[in-house]
């Protein structure tokens, strides 16, 4: 998931689909999002240029640092300050939604049903010679795609899917940047996952103001679990100052990545936030009354407009004090004026 300096926003789900997923190296959800980014300038445009490498290169590709292969087919939010679409792909196909009204969510699911704006110009063909389709009777393209017998990980997340669905209609015309983080951090749902060996890797909210003289904000947690982490706001500006403490250590041509076979080994990669994290997070483990109040303050700050522009509170201990600083450190803040409409919200 990411953003760029022109208000677009993607992230990306994994799927498995009637089509077969191809051994071998590939381009990763990721790589799209990310050159989707880098090269469109509205939403409709990283669209376009999605499809294209899909067409012209295909998708696939190992998708975890280990030896072992995992690979998957991909669905994408991508949203601008004027358009969402949904898009969802299956190999070299693809079919895509316009969302035009309401509230849409993906969640390792096929959710275009007949609702389709836009096509890869040989998806009917295809399912047709397949015998997926008799060519006939209305397309829909979540039912003619879907595997029959789909991955375990794939029918747990019906679930998750339908709890999205449920609390963004429950807040349907009055989504504000808090509601979103709250629908992040729900775990009855499954949205926030912390067990079964996975753990939400990190999540983000994006405030895109129709208005082009407003800002977009972003808000990223860069830590997993945002149940128990802090969205912290970034905007893009003529002279940006990375925030290296949030950069993931470089490891040059002795990177796992880089060699053949590739991820036969393992580096630590986490960055200096991430670390951070790891000790507040056993903090509130090992005591948790001092653990619970310096979330308390870190949410506290969270729900300022202004977030950073607060002083700090009196007869804080020094491991409060140490919380303020780091949150000042990790952010890049502007105020927002007063909430738009149009929002988006993704994690991984």
């Amino acid at each position: 998931m990411g953003a760029n300096d022109q208000g677009v926003c993607i992230g990306n789900e994994a799927v498995w689909t009637r089509e077969p997923v191809v051994p071998g190296e590939a381009l990763l959800g990721m790589d799209l999002v990310r050159i989707g980014l880098e090269r469109g300038d509205s939403a409709w445009a990283a669209l376009t240029v999605i499809t294209g490498l899909l067409e012209q290169h295909g998708q696939g590709g190992q998708c975890k640092e280990d030896p072992e292969p995992f690979s998957y087919h991909n669905t994408f939010l991508l949203v601008d300050r004027n358009e969402a679409w949904v898009l969802e792909t299956a190999g070299r196909l693809w079919v895509a939604q316009k969302v035009s009204e309401g509230v849409k969510n993906i969640s390792n699911q096929l959710t275009i049903h007949t609702e389709i704006s836009a096509e890869h110009p040989e998806l009917r063909s295809v399912a047709k010679a397949q015998g997926w389709w008799d060519g006939l009777g209305e397309f829909n393209f979540s039912r003619v795609f879907s595997p029959e017998n789909p991955p375990v990980r794939m029918e747990l997340a019906k679930k998750r899917y339908k709890g999205g669905t449920e609390l963004l209609q429950q807040h349907d015309g009055s989504v504000t940047a808090a509601v979103m983080m709250s629908i992040l951090r729900d775990k009855p749902s499954g949205i926030c996952m912390d067990s079964g060996g996975f753990c939400t890797t990190g999540s983000m909210v994006s405030v895109l103001p129709r208005d082009t003289s407003l800002p977009c904000i972003h808000f990223f947690t860069a830590t997993p679990d945002p149940s128990r982490s802090i969205f912290k706001p970034f905007i893009f500006s003529d002279c940006p100052t990375p925030v290296l403490r949030v950069v993931s250590p470089q490891f040059g041509p002795d990177d796992p990545v880089r060699k053949q076979p590739r991820f036969q080994s393992r580096v630590d990669r986490r960055h200096d936030l991430y670390k951070a994290h790891q000790v507040a997070i056993n903090t509130m483990e090992t005591k948790p009354d001092e653990g619970l109040a310096v979330y308390d303050i870190l949410r506290d700050l969270e729900s300022h407009e202004k977030r950073p522009q607060v002083d700090t509170p009196p007869a804080l201990t020094p491991w409060q004090e140490k919380a303020l600083g780091l949150l000042k450190k990790f952010c890049c803040v502007s105020s927002s004026g007063r909430p738009p409409p149009h929002l988006c919200n993704l994690h991984f």
